[in-house]
């Protein structure tokens, strides 16, 4: 049976292509490749036309970057520049470096970015994982990002927030449930992070499991590289306006979660 999930990834890709957006591999270092979509009229930097205030989408953990802001493409794209990196080991970014940091990835993107011409200053919106890794980018590289929108993150993630997070979704490892390796863990996968998923039949979930979750260990890595002991969770001072955009029925991070991040830094 053909792959549904593959083909409209595919289907996907060429309507991404009709609608001005291209893809771009951006060696970062030789083994490190940071693959973007962007609009085709941003790689063209000598056209003495008005540049469109760009914008750096993040992708959580699953799926990939277009994947992920597909339907905010079609919003975003005629009044912003948009850049829209896969994280490492996600669609077609990868490295051969062992480092799994996101301090690492938002040098990355930093970099890749610069790479494409972008020489002002950029808004970041990161999602999930995502989030955190806009946390980087505004801390370490203050010249490129003038301000970053967080969904569903933390300024860190604690062992204590951790802990709680889990708990609440049932689960003993942020590996078990974000790199599930059943259709039943895909089915609770998508059922946690959704707010109404809708009725799928289970050859969609199977379809899911055989696409969406490769490069197992390197983001079991990733996972294992993102929690971080409570003492060493450090306040932070960031320049940038920061909002943050939540759910009210977040499963993983509360509410309780989002208050807390003044607690890190007042100007959040």
């Amino acid at each position: 049976m053909v792959n549904i999930v593959s083909c409209y990834i595919s289907m996907l890709h060429k309507t991404m292509k009709l609608a001005g957006m291209q893809p771009k591999e951006i060696e970062i270092k030789p083994g490190t490749i940071i693959h973007f979509w962007v609009n085709k009229t941003n790689i063209n930097t000598r056209k003495k036309t008005k540049k469109k205030p760009p914008i750096v989408l993040i992708h959580g953990f699953a799926g990939n970057g277009i994947l992920s802001w597909q339907f905010q493409v079609f919003s975003l794209r005629k009044k912003y520049s948009l850049y829209i990196p896969d994280l490492l080991f996600f669609g077609n970014s990868y490295t051969n470096e062992s480092n799994r940091s996101t301090r690492f990835q938002a040098d990355c993107f930093a970099l890749g970015l610069r790479k494409l011409g972008v020489e002002e200053k950029c808004m970041v919106i990161g999602f999930s994982y995502g989030g955190f890794v806009g946390f980087e980018m505004a801390e370490h590289h203050p010249e490129l990002v003038d301000s970053l929108v967080v969904c569903s993150s933390t300024l860190a993630l604690s062992e204590s927030i951790s802990s709680k997070a889990l708990e609440r979704i049932g689960f003993c490892s942020w590996k078990d449930y974000l790199m599930p390796n059943s259709v039943e863990g895909v089915k609770v996968f998508l059922r946690i992070g959704s707010y109404r998923l809708p009725w799928l039949p289970n050859f969609f979930y199977k379809h899911c499991l055989e696409i969406m979750f490769s490069n197992r260990k390197e983001r079991v890595e990733l996972l294992e590289a993102l929690v971080v002991k409570d003492e060493d969770v450090t306040s932070h001072q960031f320049h940038q306006r920061i909002h943050l955009l939540w759910g009210n029925e977040d499963k993983i991070f509360t509410l309780e979660v989002a208050n807390s991040l003044n607690e890190y830094d007042p100007s959040i």
